[in-house]
């Protein structure tokens, strides 16, 4: 039985009937928030609310009897992500004071697709796995900014903006400057009041963060893409030649009975 629910759990019907069932709550979810369309089909929306409840309580279920052990269920880290989102989510919200705080976790069902879908689920291991890595870059990004917010205090602090009077304007001036949102008016402005040559320090600024290190972030993450799938490839390798050791094992014992039983044929 726990083979046959664990087939059914990792079939990929079963894995697009989740995914729909869960892209079909998210759209409840945002027709709940427009209230000429909510008001009139509560009664329907409500219904579908608890039918897609229903469904994630017998699917996760399911999941955790394809176990020999309910313990074994919680030693992967998304199993007990799963198990808390719809054991949280199917608290009654009722007219309590908690209610609009219940309402919003709710919405984190959506997250459940992660799970549901075994690419997003190595997606995510990618990423959480390169994550050492990123923070060094963003130690490096930090620096650069630091450094920066420091000689534009000092180059741009008459500007009438205000944009440069203090390190922590500066720093979010060089945020909006990184994400390319209107930098090129700050630097106008600058190129206009303090020097025409100021359009240095932005040109590199943006060289230095926004381009290099944008490469770099991708960088890391080709590569932890990179040594995940070589490491499953191997993980599939060893898997193999553990079933083929264990089938010459096998092999090797029939053949020693089979001997044993020749001897004792010919001793008659």
């Amino acid at each position: 039985m726990q083979n046959i629910l664990r087939k059914i759990t990792e079939h990929k019907l079963f894995i697009n009937i989740s995914t729909t069932i869960i892209l079909l709550y998210s759209v409840v979810l945002g027709i709940k928030t427009f209230e000429t369309v909510a008001v009139p089909y509560e009664s329907v929306l409500v219904g579908l609310d608890f039918v897609i409840s229903i469904y994630f309580v017998v699917e996760i279920t399911l999941r955790m009897l394809s176990y020999k052990r309910i313990w074994q269920f919680f030693r992967d880290g998304w199993n007990v992500f799963d198990f808390v989102i719809v054991a949280v989510t199917m608290i009654p919200i009722g007219h309590t004071e908690f209610a609009m705080v219940m309402r919003v976790l709710r919405v984190f069902r959506i997250l459940r697709l992660i799970t549901i879908r075994p690419q997003l689920k190595e997606l995510i291991d990618v990423l959480i796995k390169a994550i050492p890595a990123f923070l060094d870059i963003l130690m490096l990004l930090f620096i650069i900014f630091y450094i920066y917010a420091i000689i534009g205090v000092s180059l741009f602090r008459e500007t009438p903006s205000g944009l440069w009077d203090t390190f922590a304007h500066a720093m979010l001036t060089l945020f909006r400057v990184f994400t390319l949102e209107d930098w090129t008016d700050v630097m106008y402005e600058t190129m206009d009041i303090i020097s025409p040559w100021s359009w240095i320090y932005f040109v590199s600024f943006l060289v230095i963060a926004a381009f290099v290190f944008f490469n770099l972030f991708v960088a890391v993450l080709v590569e932890e893409i990179s040594a995940y799938r070589q490491q499953k490839m191997q993980d599939v390798i060893d898997e193999e030649h553990k079933h083929i050791t264990e089938m010459e094992k096998t092999i090797a014992r029939l053949e020693h009975k089979i001997d044993q039983l020749l001897d004792e044929k010919q001793q008659r």
